[in-house]
């Protein structure tokens, strides 16, 4: 009985965030962009740092859409960057959340709100991105959103050794890390970044860690975020060159949750997981 109870009340507070979240999202088309400048692409309506703006301006210069999306770390449904595209957009696609109860939050509100959307409830390993890569309407998503908060360099590697390849990528850095180093948190099954360190600092991968891969695998870098969470990596094959030429985009910008948690600059936030083990890319 109480669980029903609780279950009501979070169905009226999710439903009364996507009303918001739209309302907001309204003034998307309104902003003034500069084509060449991903900063003024930025705008939030159901993402945390303006993802929902600079996915909006980079879907809009795709050569051809299947308007499918993939994301990995999708939380309750709602607070995340491919929302959006599913309540607003329409698109179709694949939502993968650890924690079984924000799964099933998700389960019970979007289809409401969306038209084919399979919300699944997952803990993302190496040994599940065959399942993944089985599940992907299209092995060529229009958008892929990563954040685990852990293994994100070990899995995005690992769905592309699985024969996606998404358009557009949007995944999480680690600030601390740096501007220059390589690096990625060592693979672990079972990876907690809250357990992983007091901190909550050892997790992911840096921003040249994130270009190192992507480089390799044929995707060009665009631009991270103002707010130093996430980057934007796209197949360059699949947009105009002159839209890409003309982008001058942001290489690194410190986290400002953790600029603020702490006091102190990434160089500083790394001496505190400076004896963790480090993968090097």
């Amino acid at each position: 009985m109480i669980g029903r109870i609780r279950r009501y009340f979070n169905d009226l507070e999710d439903r009364q965030r996507i009303a918001i979240a739209l309302a907001k999202g309204a003034r998307m088309a309104t902003r003034r962009i500069d084509p060449g400048d991903p900063a003024s692409w930025e705008f939030s309506a159901f993402s945390q740092n303006g993802e929902d703006g600079v996915l909006d301006v980079l879907r809009s210069q795709l050569r051809e859409c299947n308007r499918t999306f993939l994301e990995i770390g999708a939380s309750d449904g709602i607070d995340n960057n491919t929302a959006w595209l599913a309540i607003a957009e329409k698109y179709g696609g694949l939502m993968i959340e650890g924690d079984a109860r924000k799964s099933a939050r998700a389960r019970r509100l979007l289809p409401g709100y969306a038209l084919a959307i399979d919300c699944v409830a997952l803990f993302v390993t190496r040994a599940s991105v065959a399942d993944i890569a089985a599940r992907a309407l299209h092995a060529d998503p229009d958008v892929c959103s990563l954040d685990i908060d852990g293994n994100d360099y070990h899995i995005a590697a690992a769905l592309l050794d699985a024969g996606l390849r998404p358009k557009i990528w949007v995944v999480e850095y680690n600030a601390a890390f740096g501007p220059e180093r390589r690096v990625s948190v060592v693979y672990d099954d079972a990876f907690n970044f809250t357990a992983a360190h007091p901190s909550q600092l050892y997790y992911g991968v840096s921003i040249a860690g994130w270009r190192a891969l992507f480089a390799q695998r044929g995707y060009r870098f665009v631009s991270v975020e103002r707010n130093g969470v996430n980057a934007f990596f796209v197949d360059p094959a699949c947009f105009a060159p002159g839209f890409l030429d003309g982008i001058r985009g942001l290489d690194y910008a410190e986290n400002r949750f953790q600029l603020h948690k702490f006091r102190a600059p990434w160089s500083e936030q790394f001496q505190r997981i400076a004896d963790l083990p480090l993968v090097e890319i």
